[in-house]
């Protein structure tokens, strides 16, 4: 996809997600998830290609900018709305589905480990991420899987289930396809 296209998705998702959106111009170019993967866009594309000082450079200004700090490294899907957006952090691993709902504080990052392997979390489709969660480690969080506000996740949480706490635990279960899943 292309680097108009994108935004201009990304823009239409915010329209789409966010009762506070008032028009399709303002959320393309004043909120700060839409502007901080403008840049991870680019800066991703860059390190791709090798060229790590301009990528991280790209990264830095959209973290000094935006307040969100992805690395350049990590591997967006289409559609991810950054709510708020003030301090998250996406590490160098980290995947993260399409259509997931990010709030503000969320951590995706790792505890240590090689460089070179994966250390941080892989988010499914369809994600919700509450405000001031810790994903940590190079853990899976399934399809359409809600993760409570201020948890520390630390394990894998299978989709369709909603998990809360420090360390977080299902506590529901949610219905799909007729089948409750887990």
């Amino acid at each position: 996809m292309n680097f108009f296209k994108y935004i201009i998705e990304l823009g239409k998702n915010v329209m789409a997600k966010d009762p506070a959106a008032k028009s399709l111009f303002v959320s393309i170019f004043m909120n700060p998830g839409v502007k901080a993967q403008s840049y991870h866009y680019l800066a991703h594309k860059l390190y791709n290609n090798g060229n790590y000082f301009l990528s991280t450079f790209l990264s830095h200004r959209a973290r000094k900018i935006t307040g969100i700090e992805i690395h350049p490294g990590a591997k967006l899907g289409r559609r991810i709305l950054m709510d708020h957006g003030m301090g998250i952090v996406i590490g160098e691993t980290a995947i993260v589905g399409d259509d997931v709902t990010i709030f503000h504080g969320v951590t995706l990052g790792g505890i240590g480990g090689e460089p070179n392997k994966k250390r941080h979390p892989t988010i499914g489709n369809g994600v919700l991420i509450g405000t001031g969660t810790s994903v940590l480690g190079n853990i899976t969080i399934g399809d359409k899987s809600k993760i409570g506000a201020n948890s520390v996740v630390l394990e894998d949480i299978p989709p369709y289930v909603t998990a809360v706490g420090s360390p977080a635990r299902v506590v529901k279960k949610e219905k799909y396809a007729g089948l409750y899943v887990i």
